[in-house]
């Protein structure tokens, strides 16, 4: 999947207050956006080289084949940049 990165600052979300679409606060290393029609909310995802994270926030961008990782900053996610990682959605 195309993966990139998103922090809780007004360019990334319009907002900064890290309250995501499902109602949780996004946390590093724990939290992705995803298209809900490929990933269901909810789901304990698997990404290869980072671990497992939590489909818990979407994206206006965030279609089809494509995860949006959340960081803690707006530099970090700019340094992960665009990246193509393998990404196993795990059973419930």
């Amino acid at each position: 999947m195309q993966a990139t990165a998103y922090c809780p600052c007004h360019k990334c979300c319009g907002k900064t207050d890290k309250i995501t679409y499902t109602g949780k606060v996004a946390k590093r290393d724990h939290t992705i956006a995803v298209d809900p029609k490929v990933i269901p909310l909810g789901s304990r995802v698997y990404i290869e080289g980072l671990g497992i994270r939590y489909a818990e926030d979407i994206g206006g961008a965030i279609k089809n084949k494509r995860i949006d990782i959340y960081m803690d900053s707006h530099e970090a996610a700019l340094a992960f940049g665009v990246q193509k990682l393998k990404v196993y959605v795990m059973k419930q």
